[in-house]
């Protein structure tokens, strides 16, 4: 070796992009386990969301509104189409389905409050309708899962909307999880399974296959409720043009599209992140296939998964979807990942904000968990207090951005009030990149 080879400088290592981190350790822990990773949350890759995207403020094309002095509506109607009693909300962010097993009872019950304090609805999730949930929500939609997990008509009747549950955006195809130690009796009786036994949500309803079979269906539970109650159909994001187009055809009221940000209790690491495309990218392709039937505004959209801003919301109505829905944030807001709890976080290997080991049933925060010792330092009314301010804000966020673009109604918001900043944020959302006119893939400079 010469001297000027021993004296040059080393170059520093260098990680792969393809290899990471990351990666090799997943790879290590499938070699050691043999078993596929299991966790909730939704997906932690970044992919184009709602803040590539800006609101083009009046100055002199456009004339605002004078700040508070100037009225602008937030109420929303869902399920006029066919129900006699369709859903009227003061404000068009709902809370998702999350299931009682998944939460404690005690987080179902601070779902429901908050949401009735805040004059919108919640929703049950897998697993059926608890007496705390129904009791505490004014307005509940209970929804209709594959599973068919304490599904009874008796509930559905005391249901004010019914969700018909297709796919979930962190899984469309895939069914969900429950681990055993999440599985206790009260659980299990709601249920019918047998206590601390593993179970697994079917990926597809039983008694149907496909959208001629889905109208049967909606048509019975019309007769069941008396016509009464609104339906929905819940797809995940994957083909959203031909799933709602299919969705309205087969009777829906209302279609829910989740896009693949939104969360999950359970699922497989690869579905979470490798199936389904991002929110952004599915409320155009929703909106264009109702425009199509000539049902925008007569069936409404809901549009979930990632939401959490009053920004967040006003992007979402502005691109055409009549409400959105909220899960991860709202467990948030009532207290989950807070940092108080870090040192228990840490004790099961976590942090707060990075915690998504919920299917454990160990969350330190007493929402995902039916352990009754945590559950009980949630405070359900405190926790629906705090997500009634958290849902006031975002209500008041999407407010003020509709009057800054000159709307006197948060629906009034509308595609040509945005820019995008990313060329693939223009392509999803079909809005100009900053700057110019062009759309990609539309033309135009």
């Amino acid at each position: 070796m010469s001297e000027n080879q021993k004296s040059a400088p080393r170059t520093l290592p260098r990680y792969s992009n393809t290899f990471t981190p990351d990666v090799n350790a997943e790879i290590r822990r499938a070699a050691a386990t043999g078993i596929y990773d299991i966790r909730g949350g939704g997906a932690k890759r970044k992919v184009p969301h709602f803040d590539d995207l800006v609101f083009l403020g009046a100055s002199m094309s456009r004339y605002p509104l004078e700040g508070y002095r100037e009225r602008c509506g937030t109420n929303v109607v869902l399920g006029s189409r066919y129900a006699k009693k369709p859903i009227e909300l003061k404000i068009p962010i709902t809370i998702a389905g999350m299931s009682f097993g998944a939460l404690s009872a005690q987080a179902k019950e601070a779902l429901g409050r908050g949401a009735s304090m805040a004059g919108t609805s919640t929703t049950t999730g897998d697993g059926g309708m608890t007496p705390e949930e129904r009791g505490q929500s004014k307005t509940l939609v209970y929804q209709y899962l594959p599973s068919r997990y304490g599904m009874n008509p008796v509930d559905l009747r005391k249901a004010d909307a019914i969700e018909v549950v297709v796919g979930q955006g962190a899984k469309p195809g895939g069914g969900g999880m429950l681990l055993g130690q999440k599985i206790s009796d009260r659980v299990a009786e709601m249920r019918t399974l047998p206590k601390g036994i593993d179970q697994r949500s079917a990926c597809r309803h039983p008694d149907w296959t496909g959208p001629d079979d889905l109208e049967i269906k909606i048509l019975e539970l019309r007769e069941i409720t008396g016509w009464e109650k609104p339906i929905y159909v819940k797809v995940g994001a994957a083909r959203p043009f031909f799933d709602t187009t299919l969705a309205v055809k087969a009777g829906a009221d209302v279609v829910v599209i989740d896009g693949m940000q939104g969360g999950t209790a359970a699922t497989q690491d690869v579905f979470i992140e490798h199936v389904g495309i991002p929110t952004l990218a599915c409320i155009r392709e929703a909106v264009a296939a109702l425009q199509e039937l000539g049902m925008h505004r007569k069936v409404q959209l809901i549009v979930s998964g990632g939401i959490r801003t009053g920004a967040d919301v006003a992007k979402a109505l502005a691109l055409g979807a009549d409400a959105v829905s909220i899960g991860t944030a709202a467990m948030v807001a009532i207290g989950d990942n807070d940092p108080k709890w870090e040192a228990e976080y840490n004790a099961l290997g976590s942090t707060a904000g990075a915690y998504d080991d919920w299917h454990e049933g160990r969350d330190p925060a007493g929402i995902s968990t039916q352990d009754p010792e945590l559950s009980k330092r949630l405070d359900p009314v405190e926790a629906g207090r705090r997500l009634n301010n958290y849902l006031k804000v975002l209500t008041l966020e999407a407010q003020t951005l509709a009057r800054a673009c000159g709307k006197n109604h948060v629906h009034n918001l509308e595609p040509e009030d945005l820019q995008a900043l990313t060329v693939e944020a223009a392509a999803m959302a079909r809005v100009p990149l900053a700057g110019t006119s062009w759309i990609p893939g539309q033309g135009g400079m």
